[in-house]
């Protein structure tokens, strides 16, 4: 990944952060890394955990934020996140996955939407 895309990211990750607390959710992690792969944040709003994935983009020249959270990617996160679950014994709890997308035009926001609830457990 490039530099620029790190920093794409890390920017994106952390206007999600500020909107999630916005709407009422409660960060408890940024960044969780397994050997599977990584989610982005987990939060709790209202009294479900969820797993947050993020996605920013500049331009929608390669297609919109949304568009690149696909099958393989949400098996992926579904995967890290029941790791997740079981190691913190949250096997009770109501959990989802929520997509946060974020585009940018240069340094300044243009746009951010939260998808509630946007996959299934892969």
């Amino acid at each position: 990944m490039s530099d620029f895309n790190k920093e794409l990211g890390c920017r994106g990750e952390d206007v999600a952060v500020d909107y999630l607390k916005k709407q009422g959710y409660r960060i408890v992690q940024r960044n969780y890394k397994n050997l599977i792969g990584e989610i982005d944040i987990i939060a709790v709003d209202q009294k479900t955990y969820c797993f947050v994935e993020v996605k920013s983009r500049e331009s929608l020249m390669f297609g919109t934020p949304q568009e690149s959270v696909g099958l393989l990617k949400q098996k992926k996160i579904s995967r890290v996140a029941e790791c997740y679950v079981q190691e913190k014994n949250l096997e009770d709890e109501d959990c989802r996955f929520d997509v946060v997308t974020v585009l940018f035009h240069g340094q300044h926001l243009e746009s951010i939407e939260l998808y509630k609830d946007a996959f299934e457990l892969g």
